[in-house]
């Protein structure tokens, strides 16, 4: 009965893979890595997450050679506070973070009017496909123009909102994550800046007012 019974525990045991093993994190392993000082790692790093912070910070300045600048700053700023980087979130988003901060210095040295610059190609990467007519992008041109001389007269904290939900895309969730706000606060600020931009572009004759209706029965006094 013995010889009988034991290969059948071995094949119930060869068939019981046991626990599962957590999923490895390619990252943090690399994280740790760099933070070694291997250097090829770090620059494994860089390129994976270069168009990512790139597009952040082209959204947030409307300008691509100001945006280049500002993410070479940013990874290095990122280097050198690696040690810091915890794992609470991902590194994308921490990356992201140091950009904004780093964009966030550029803003406050620049306490005068800000010089609107080219951002045709933001617009671009904004909307995908756009029409190659040379007249369409001079207008397309000349409303990013506008509408980023219209922000740099905003507060910092509506301006930032308004461009990660409105022109980077980013989830309320995500936005909060990045200013250290609730999701609660980011759609009031979100809410109070779309209206305040619309108001400046109508100002501006950018955009049409809203026209308001007010039903009134027939023989209503007036």
């Amino acid at each position: 009965m013995v010889h009988e019974a034991t290969p059948i525990r071995l094949r119930q045991a060869a068939a019981d893979p046991g626990p599962e093993r957590p999923p490895v994190d390619l990252t943090a392993r690399l994280v740790e890595r760099a933070r070694a000082g291997d250097i090829q790692v770090w620059s494994r790093l860089y390129q994976e997450h270069f168009d990512t912070v790139f597009r952040h910070i082209l959204h947030l300045t409307g300008d691509r050679d100001l945006a280049e600048d500002l993410v070479q700053e940013t990874f290095a700023a990122a280097m050198v506070s690696l040690h810091g980087f915890r794992g609470d979130s991902k590194l994308s988003t921490w990356l992201m973070g140091i950009g904004l901060n780093i964009t966030r210095k550029h803003w406050s040295r620049r306490k005068s009017a800000r010089k609107a610059h080219d951002a045709l190609v933001a617009v671009a990467d904004l909307s995908p496909g756009a029409n190659d007519n040379p007249e369409h992008a001079r207008l397309q041109r000349t409303r990013a123009e506008v509408l980023y001389a219209v922000l740099d007269s905003f507060p910092a904290s509506l301006r930032e909102v308004f461009i990660l939900r409105e022109l980077e895309g980013l989830h309320a969730a995500e936005v909060a994550e990045l200013l250290g706000i609730s999701e609660g606060n980011v759609n009031t600020r979100a809410s109070r800046a779309r209206a305040r931009v619309r108001k400046e572009l109508e100002r501006l004759g950018w955009l049409s007012p809203r026209r308001t209706s007010v039903a009134r029965k027939r023989g209503a006094p007036r």
